[in-house]
């Protein structure tokens, strides 16, 4: 095992801040999977995904001087690719959406929206292609905000804390829009396990943030 594989992430920091080229190289090796799986999630498309990548350490590089190590390398980073992938996804973000904040209207009238809890049922868990499928599109339904918090807790197993700093966001606004984003993509799932047409186009929320 070379030397530069047994070194932390701040000593290579500082030698690359030094203008050690090899040890910046070592920081892209450590975190470039990472960073992609992220972007990918995020956009949904390879090339968007490599487009963020090069990106974010094009960025990181640039802004190498200025970092200060008060969050760790890994929040950095993540924090740079989220942003890029934001910044991306609003340009694209379309109208006509799914509210979790509206009522629903029967026949009998407009009712409160209500989740039906499908955690018991069984089929849950079974992850085939087609449940995959939906699962993505519901993931992919979600407005930029809600689809980071998302993907940056649920799916990169990070902390609400870790999340916040991340997104430049307080612990419970990271809560709320998770906890609106699992709602959301629990109604898309039941709707499927139930049989139910999913609704189409992208969900969206009240505009005002906790």
């Amino acid at each position: 095992m070379k030397d530069s594989q047994k070194e932390s992430d701040e000593v290579l920091v500082r030698k690359s801040k030094e203008g050690d080229q090899a040890a910046f190289a070592e920081l892209v090796n450590r975190y470039e999977s990472r960073i992609y799986n992220l972007a990918y999630k995020m956009m949904g498309s390879r090339e968007d995904a490599a487009d963020i990548l090069q990106e974010t350490f094009l960025d990181a590089y640039k802004s190498l001087p200025g970092f200060r190590g008060e969050a760790g390398l890994s929040t950095w980073l993540y924090r740079i690719a989220t942003n890029l992938c934001l910044m991306k996804l609003r340009k694209k973000e379309g109208k006509g959406a799914v509210s979790l904040d509206e009522p629903l209207s029967t026949e009998e009238g407009q009712r409160p929206r209500e989740i039906p809890d499908w955690s018991t049922n069984p089929a849950a868990v079974v992850l085939n292609a087609e449940l995959r499928q939906v699962m993505d599109e519901a993931i992919e339904a979600l407005p930029p905000l809600y689809k980071s918090v998302f993907i940056l807790r649920d799916l990169e197993g990070l902390s609400n804390v870790e999340v916040s700093k991340v997104l430049g966001e307080s612990v419970p606004a990271v809560k709320s829009r998770l906890h609106r984003a699992r709602l959301f993509l629990r109604e898309r799932l039941s709707q499927y396990f139930s049989g139910n047409d999913l609704p189409s186009g992208k969900a969206s929320y009240a505009t005002q943030d906790i």
